[in-house]
């Protein structure tokens, strides 16, 4: 996948904006103002998701492409080198992951509003 395939997925998503608030080269993608994936520009082969800690430590030792989050919470987030030879359905599944666990953790009131 591209960056520009992973952003038009991203964006498609439910309540999700995306924004550059560190830098002009990253761009984020938030579900109501929290972070669920991070593309980086300068380097458009890498994005950082939100993971579950047990499946992240999974992922990296079965995947080379997965690596603990860079400048994140290495116990909750993943960089993954989209150069690799991860499919295009695991590249979304992990993205519809980091979704779901931002999307899980609102609050209830904000969830309904959908």
């Amino acid at each position: 996948m591209n960056i520009e395939e992973i952003r038009e997925y991203c964006i498609l998503k439910a309540n999700v904006s995306e924004s550059f608030p560190f830098d002009e080269t990253t761009l984020v993608f938030k579900v109501h103002n929290k972070m669920f994936a991070l593309l980086s520009l300068e380097e458009p082969n890498k994005i950082s998701l939100k993971c579950d800690p047990e499946r992240a430590i999974e992922l990296r030792a079965e995947y080379v492409e997965i690596i603990e989050g860079y400048h994140l919470n290495k116990k909750l987030w993943n960089t993954i080198d989209l150069t690799g030879f991860l499919t295009d359905k695991l590249i979304l599944e992990l993205i519809d992951h980091s979704y779901q666990l931002i999307w899980e953790s609102l609050p209830k009131k904000i969830r309904e509003q959908k």
